[in-house]
């Protein structure tokens, strides 16, 4: 793993340490002795993550952590803040500055290395997310700056896995204005609970009794269902082996008892909305891949989903030897009716014939919209005669009862003619065995319309 690192700290001895440390473990690093120098370097390259000073000249570390993470340009970069202040008023100030972690001066190897690798994962998933989706749609400001606002919109779901009854209330009361808290002792029990419920962040006491928080929280990294909810370790005084074994596993953050309760509160809230801004991510890219191979208009796969998928199809139905057949149908008149009901009338005949064509095919036949007014439904294993049989079927469900015009009322009376064709041993790919059945549609339309014509007719 490697990155690219910002160390920015008005001494040049903390800055050669650092830089040393980091460049052992062949990471880029780039250093600043101010933050004004910072957020210039930040503006003008690329950034993976960054080391910052809290006390420094002119503008401290909160006022540059606060400037970066408004700026939509650098709001996503990791900020590491390592300072000689080791009070909980001085990190609970530092996460609503957007912070998303401390270190302490002098710094532990161990846990810089882990804490560095951590951020950079989690800083690398985020981002190709969020490219992902940015190239598809544009995201909104106040999306891309949603992580890093000090509240939440609405109370957070939270799984507390505790078993001592005095901690569960003191957390639990802690929590009570910005999380609905569900507290279970039972670890076993909490993995189950933890996967039934969209839980946004976990947290786990180290004090299990009788059972490894460790394996608890690598089991929650395990399963499909819970590896992408954040995990906060509670940890006692002198578990740092733990600790760092932990963020390895994947857990996200940590506190050491005694618990502030306000810095509880803020680094909850933190990995509440981070949770929240990976599932929009999520959520967009989702839709964008939808988008890229479905039809707007009739949700119907569109063409380029078909031209992807045709030829697969045909290449397994030859290596198997198995039947494939392919029928295009096509709204009769469909310019007349663009005419007579407008370009919106025109819009509902469209979305009402797919549902019909929907409903006419097998679960099994894969319909697409072509274009226009035309459709194409491919039937894997499937012979001509039953295809043509499929395609008699849709015909009388188009010509069986009119369309409906939302915007006026009116109903249509629609026919469709299909072509329907089979695949031949001599077929190179999907674009022969299409043209055949668009012939076969062309003799359809000749032949007076509404009726089916197999490429043998």
């Amino acid at each position: 793993m490697t990155a690219r690192i910002l160390v920015v700290d008005d001494i040049p001895a903390n800055v050669k340490l650092l830089e040393a440390r980091l460049m052992a473990e062949y990471f880029e690093v780039l250093t600043a002795g101010d933050g004004m120098t910072a957020l210039s370097i930040c503006d003008q390259t690329h950034v993976d993550l960054i080391l910052l000073d809290i006390m420094m000249p002119g503008i401290d570390g909160f006022e540059v952590c606060e400037r970066l993470k408004k700026n939509p340009k650098t709001a996503h970069i990791p900020v590491v803040m390592v300072t000689a202040l080791d009070q909980p008023a001085d990190r609970v100030r530092g996460l609503k500055a957007g912070a998303d972690d401390f270190l302490t001066k002098p710094v532990n190897d161990l846990q810089l290395m882990t804490r560095v690798k951590s951020l950079i994962r989690f800083k690398a998933l985020s981002d190709e997310l969020r490219i992902r989706a940015e190239s598809a749609r544009d995201l909104d400001t106040a999306a891309l700056l949603a992580p890093h606002e000090g509240t939440l919109d609405e109370p957070g779901l939270v799984l507390l896995v505790e078993g001592r009854a005095n901690a569960q209330e003191r957390m639990n009361r802690a929590l009570r204005d910005v999380a609905m808290t569900t507290v279970i002792g039972d670890p076993q029990a909490a993995l189950f609970e933890a996967a039934e419920k969209p839980y946004e962040l976990i947290i786990v006491s180290s004090a299990l009794e009788d059972y490894d928080p460790l394996r608890l929280c690598s089991q929650l990294r395990s399963l499909e269902r819970t590896r992408f909810i954040p995990v906060l370790m509670v940890a006692e005084q002198g578990e740092e082996e733990l600790v760092i074994r932990a963020l390895e596993l994947g857990v996200n953050d940590y506190l050491v008892r005694p618990l502030d309760p306000n810095e509880l509160v803020a680094r909850s809230i933190t990995q509440i909305r981070r949770k929240r801004y990976a599932d929009c991510l999520r959520s967009s890219l989702t839709r964008s891949v939808e988008f890229a191979v479905t039809d707007a208009l009739t949700g119907l796969n569109n063409r380029r989903y078909l031209d992807t998928h045709l030829n697969t199809l045909v290449e397994r139905s030859g290596k198997r030897g198995r039947p494939l057949s392919v029928l295009i149908t096509d709204i009769d008149h469909f310019k007349t009716i663009n005419d007579v009901h407008g370009h919106e009338g025109g819009d509902d005949i469209l979305r009402e014939f797919a549902r019909r064509v929907r409903g006419a095919v097998r679960g099994a036949d894969l319909a697409c919209r072509y274009g226009g007014e035309e459709f194409v439904v491919v039937m894997p294993d499937t012979t001509l005669d039953v295809a043509s049989q499929v395609a008699e079927r849709l015909r009388n469900a188009v010509a069986a009862e009119p369309f409906r015009v939302s915007a006026t009322g009116a109903r249509a009376q629609v026919t469709t003619s299909v072509g329907v064709a089979m695949l031949e041993a001599d077929d190179q790919d999907g674009a022969s065995l299409l043209r055949r059945a668009d012939q076969a549609l062309y003799q359809a339309k000749t032949d007076g319309r509404n009726r089916v014509v197999g490429e043998a007719a």
